[in-house]
């Protein structure tokens, strides 16, 4: 997959595809529908997804508490594995923000990109304070001459798919709700960077990896599967995981710590991801260290048979 970031130099080789907009975050069932709507519209054509990075919501509220479900390249990772040719991720800065609805459909879809049709969702928004709507882009296609379908909302069982409902279900530590939108387990994917040791101490050496500017699920303990994506230990593990502060230890900045059963070597370094199956239970302060190692025999147990079940 080829990842373009500036749509005003374009290789004509990059132009004339069927591309799928929006902000892809999660990459759920709903956004795999506007994909799969793209490849259809002209299967002679390849296949594309346009997005920004950073998310416009980051831009223009930097302060806010973290929303995202997954980082820029866990996405492309997503996006790739969906078969997409092309990833137009565009740097979303100034410049961008302030076009209007026809200078987006003019100069970034037609005379930047070069874009043959594209497909967006009944709610996409886009240009300037986002005012134009799907049905505004219908109009500027025909004007500036590239095809538009409107994707109808997808449903679960559960209600609407949405970002913001996947987020809901997460905090709520509820990882099976969120992978009957999401079309696949949420996982939180980056490098496994150094702890303090304290799970070696303990009997339990964890992989640890920040949840930096990422949405964070329910803090807790859950049953996890555990990929390696590169390195000489590249493969799948079962395993627990603990999201949190580690209130056991004072006053931590949040991360995930992850428990790989029946594992041995030396992570440091290497890109992960690790997929929520199960929340087990909330993250707790104990009354001395045993009382801790204990809770974890139970909770590694508890993992093990319900990876097993599965």
């Amino acid at each position: 997959m080829k990842i373009v970031r500036d749509y005003q130099f374009v290789s004509a080789n990059d132009k004339g595809a069927t591309v799928a907009i929006g902000n892809f975050d999660g990459v759920h069932f709903g956004h795999q529908s506007v994909i799969s709507l793209a490849r259809n519209a002209r299967p002679d054509a390849p296949l594309g997804v346009l997005t920004f990075e950073p998310h416009p919501r980051e831009y223009f509220a930097p302060d806010a508490p973290p929303f995202r479900l997954m980082n820029a390249k866990a996405r492309a990772t997503r996006l790739q594995k969906l078969g997409v040719d092309v990833l137009y991720e565009l740097k979303f800065n100034t410049q961008l923000a302030e076009l209007s609805p026809q200078g987006f459909a003019r100069n970034v879809i037609a005379d930047g990109l070069g874009l043959a049709h594209v497909v967006v969702g009944q709610d996409f928004c886009f240009g300037k304070g986002r005012a134009g709507t799907a049905d505004d882009l219908i109009r500027f296609g025909a004007e500036f001459g590239f095809g538009v379908t409107i994707a109808e909302l997808v449903e679960a069982p559960s209600g609407s798919v949405s970002s913001t409902a996947i987020r809901t279900a997460l905090s709520d530590g509820k990882p099976e709700l969120a992978a009957e939108m999401l079309g696949h387990w949420h996982r939180i994917e980056g490098q496994v960077i150094s702890g303090e040791q304290r799970g070696r101490e303990l009997g339990y050496p964890t992989a640890n990896m920040s949840i930096d500017g990422l949405h964070p699920p329910k803090f807790g303990v859950y049953a996890v599967l555990f990929d390696v994506l590169d390195g000489p230990f590249a493969g799948s593990y079962r395993g627990a995981a603990s999201i949190g502060v580690r209130p056991m230890f004072g006053e931590n900045r949040a991360n995930l710590e992850t428990f790989i059963f029946d594992f041995s070597g030396d992570l440091y370094g290497a890109t992960v991801s690790v997929a929520l199956i199960e929340f087990l239970r909330p993250e707790l302060k104990f009354d001395s260290v045993e009382a801790l190692v204990d809770q974890m025999d139970k909770d590694c147990a508890r993992a093990r048979a319900i990876l097993s079940a599965r």
